[in-house]
């Protein structure tokens, strides 16, 4: 298996990052090992997490996912072998309500919250550094210049070896570039968007972040590629749809006709190869200049092997162009075109 140079940096992942957001949610303590044993196995090593997970779906204290890692690491004795990856910026506590109760205390980007939450997230993961600590969204109350020059003592120290964030816009990021370069700060290496081939707002991805990543070296390891599990294979447009809360809402952003026309475009492809929807849904993305490795996550281990096969899964060009044609994918322009 070929592995991926996470943008800039000297960091190389495997193709499908972890994610780990269901820890403690809908995945218990054994089930959780389980997952992360599988991943381990088939040659992952790029785990990400946040200090909020669970917090808000649970109605626990933040920081499950961390602590289920953690105990998991200390177990296996295996900490060389993957790369830790957490995030800052929501509130802590109960349901998060401590952030809410006292805010700019326990949440946000400034300088005395992060330096805090790393050094509770380096007890709850149970290391002495973390390997990519990224900025879960912006902060609008807080200079990025000191968000930044936060996070680079953190690196200086030790504590932190590489930076990254998550849901900034294409502007937002360049910002941060900009002030890392004119302040010396160390700057951020990969970007966590919300992407995949039935996002809705996937355009302004491609139109924009996507340029600027290419350009700059910054590393796209997205969430949610399967959109929520829309590309999952189990939605049909003419037939019973799953009942739960997360279809209905599935149903309220994914059902339109040309996700309906990927879907199927994307079954043909899959029966090519002999694969699963989903696996050729990730496979696609990884055909994509920009990629770096799409974060998946898993109820089960046998689950996450499902998935796993999308990382060694070469679509023909034909195939990458029917997808791409059908999705309305964006090419980014080139510089004579602008």
């Amino acid at each position: 298996m070929t592995l991926r140079r996470l943008g800039s940096s000297g960091l190389s992942v495997f193709p499908l990052a972890l994610g780990t957001m269901q820890f403690g949610w809908t995945a218990d303590e054994q089930t959780s090992f389980g997952v992360m044993d599988a991943f381990v196995e088939a040659g992952g090593n790029l785990i990400d997490t946040a200090d909020i997970y669970t917090t808000w779906s649970t109605g626990n204290p933040g920081g499950v996912s961390e602590e289920l890692i953690g105990r998991w690491l200390g177990a296996r004795g295996n900490r060389d072998e993957v790369i830790i990856a957490t995030k800052v910026r929501g509130p802590m506590g109960e349901s998060g309500s401590e952030g809410y109760k006292h805010p700019r205390q326990r949440e946000g980007l400034s300088r005395r919250w992060i330096l805090r939450a790393c050094e509770d997230s380096l007890k709850r993961l149970q290391v002495d550094h973390i390997d990519l600590y990224q900025a879960h969204w912006i902060d609008p109350g807080v200079p990025i210049e000191e968000t930044l020059a936060a996070f680079t003592e953190l690196v200086r120290k030790g504590y932190v070896r590489y930076l990254g964030c998550s849901n900034y816009s294409a502007w937002r990021l360049m910002q941060a570039l900009w002030a890392s370069d004119k302040h010396g700060y160390e700057r951020f290496v990969s970007i966590q968007p919300e992407y995949s081939i039935a996002q809705p707002t996937r355009a302004t991805f491609e139109r924009e972040l996507a340029r600027v990543c290419e350009t700059y070296g910054v590393g796209v390891i997205p969430y949610s590629p399967l959109a929520g599990g829309f590309l999952t294979g189990k939605y049909q447009k003419d037939g019973d749809q799953p009942k739960s809360a997360r279809a209905g809402e599935i149903s309220k952003t994914r059902f339109t006709e040309q996700n309906w026309a990927v879907l199927d475009t994307l079954r043909e492809v899959a029966a090519n190869h002999d694969a699963h929807v989903a696996q050729v849904s990730l496979a696609w993305l990884l055909h994509k200049p920009y990629m770096t490795a799409p974060i998946v996550g898993a109820n089960s281990a046998e689950q996450l092997r499902e998935l796993l096969p999308a990382a060694e899964l070469r679509l023909t060009p034909d195939e990458v162009t029917r997808l791409d044609e059908v999705s309305g994918w964006v090419r980014s322009r080139t510089e004579k075109e602008v």
